[in-house]
């Protein structure tokens, strides 16, 4: 019989007496070692998911269709073409399909298949320290993942100031953490995979096509463009394309983020709640 792999150690010691509870800083940083060794073991298997194919994203949507698609900045929200109007958009875009891949299926797994989260929740860790953990590591492969693309993109000469690619790196990174805890919610939920169907074909797919990212969304008519300005994605792809094109409206700026925000804290709370339930009630 094959040895089975072994997973990466979980270091819980505390240094505390018995029964005392961590701290909740110090319960997350002691599941750093862990998601580093996770990292370590899995970064290249996310290399053609994470970079590759957002990059031929670019080339075909933007260089190759884009030479067909006039420049028009009144048509394209500022943008002087149609790569400079699309790189933005897309970024923010990939960032949310990060953070449902990495919030679906290996959410699932934790809890049902190689049952990661029982074997932690049974150390003096509690469900928001595995939570915020879990979300730390994302938002890592968010940070990480966005702002290599945005460095390769850069050449292209798709920003307009120095200062707006950092910004436009936060706010796809806040996109990304905004689904991650919603989806998190979701999958804590979940009984058997069958559910991510659905998600990914009713959700996230027509989030990613009618978001704003290819196309805008005044293109949907009126009734189309307020339905399209509803969905978090849409805020996340309209802060990300201010920043980068320096044509920010500072107020709709920050109904943008406040948006996301309040709705990553409502993710947040859905997230501990359905492990709680899934894992300790």
């Amino acid at each position: 019989m094959e040895p089975q792999p072994t997973r990466p150690a979980l270091d819980t010691s505390s240094g505390a007496t018995p029964g005392e509870a961590l701290t909740f800083v110090d319960g997350v940083r002691r599941q750093i070692p862990y998601w580093a060794t996770v990292t370590k073991r899995t970064w290249r298997g996310s290399v053609v998911s994470s970079f590759l194919s957002p990059l031929l994203y670019v080339v075909a949507m933007g260089v190759v269709l884009g030479g067909f698609v006039e420049g028009d900045p009144d048509r394209l929200e500022g943008a002087t073409s149609y790569l400079a109007f699309v790189v933005p958009g897309l970024i923010a875009a990939h960032a949310m399909q990060t953070a449902v891949s990495e919030t679906t299926y290996p959410v699932m797994g934790m809890i049902k298949w190689q049952r990661v989260y029982e074997s932690m929740l049974a150390t003096p860790l509690q469900v928001p320290q595995v939570v915020a953990a879990h979300l730390l590591f994302v938002t890592a492969r968010l940070v990480v993942t966005c702002t290599v693309f945005t460095l390769v993109l850069a050449p292209f000469g798709v920003f307009e100031s120095w200062w707006g690619p950092p910004l436009a790196v936060l706010s796809q990174v806040l996109v990304g953490v905004t689904f991650a805890t919603l989806v998190y919610g979701f999958s804590a939920r979940l009984r058997n995979e069958e559910g991510f169907g659905v998600l990914f074909r009713l959700g996230v797919f027509p989030l990613f096509l009618f978001s704003g990212a290819f196309f805008p969304v005044t293109n949907l008519g009126e009734a189309g463009a307020w339905a399209a300005r509803l969905t978090p994605l849409w805020h996340g792809v309209n802060l990300s394309r201010m920043f980068a094109l320096d044509h920010v409206t500072w107020w709709l700026a920050g109904v943008n983020v406040a948006v996301l925000v309040l709705l990553a804290l409502v993710g947040w709370r859905w997230s501990v709640t359905g492990l709680q339930r899934r894992m300790v009630s």
